[in-house]
């Protein structure tokens, strides 16, 4: 792992694997150091403001092999499977539509960080025959509420937005909502899980 200062009050932490980022990131929260502002999870990184002397002393006797456990809360989100590229990842896996969707849902997903839109989390425990390279061609508009896949991740489109992930289905669960508290429907390190609804 390697430091980077972020201005004055901020550290970038370069981890080697989403896993040890996700580490580092659930060792903060459970320990709670002080003086720390804010947390900001990516792939393979974490944003600490404030409070960096005292996360850099706790990361470094910390055990990342074996992060604390804490209680992750639980989403269910209700999906249509009726995505454009539904049939496109079924041929891809060499499977069947409907053994497309059994895997998505049966599989249990972790928020691993958030980004992109706001609202959108990059969702970790896709079934390995499920990870597939994103669109060679963007679309300009994907509605919100479309439900993708691209490479290790699986997630939701928040709003309205171009895209390049391929579409399974669609929810029409609100993710984001600036009047809500908390704002955004996903946080690092909840659950998620998929419904399938007809």
């Amino acid at each position: 792992m390697r430091w980077r200062r972020c201005g004055e009050d901020a550290a970038l932490l370069d981890c080697d694997s989403l896993d040890q980022a996700r580490a580092a990131h659930a060792t903060v929260l459970a320990a709670r150091p002080p003086g720390v502002v804010d947390l900001v999870p990516g792939a393979r990184s974490l944003l600490v403001v404030g409070g960096v002397a005292a996360v850099r002393a706790l990361l470094e006797d910390a055990d990342l092999a074996h992060p604390p456990a804490g209680e992750p809360r639980e989403v269910t989100l209700d999906v249509r499977y009726d995505g454009e590229d539904l049939a496109l990842i079924a041929a891809d896996a060499g499977i069947s539509p409907e053994a497309v969707v059994a895997m998505h849902t049966e599989a249990v997903y972790t928020v691993a960080f958030t980004g992109f839109a706001p609202g959108f989390g990059y969702l970790t425990g896709l079934p390995p025959q499920l990870r597939q390279p994103r669109l060679e061609s963007p679309r300009t508009r994907v509605p919100a509420g479309s439900v993708g896949l691209a490479g290790e991740f699986t997630g939701v489109y928040p709003r309205e937005s171009p895209g390049g992930w391929r579409l399974l289905g669609h929810t029409s669960a609100t993710l984001f909502d600036p009047h809500a508290d908390p704002p955004a429907l996903f946080a690092p390190g909840d659950r998620v899980r998929f419904r399938n609804v007809r």
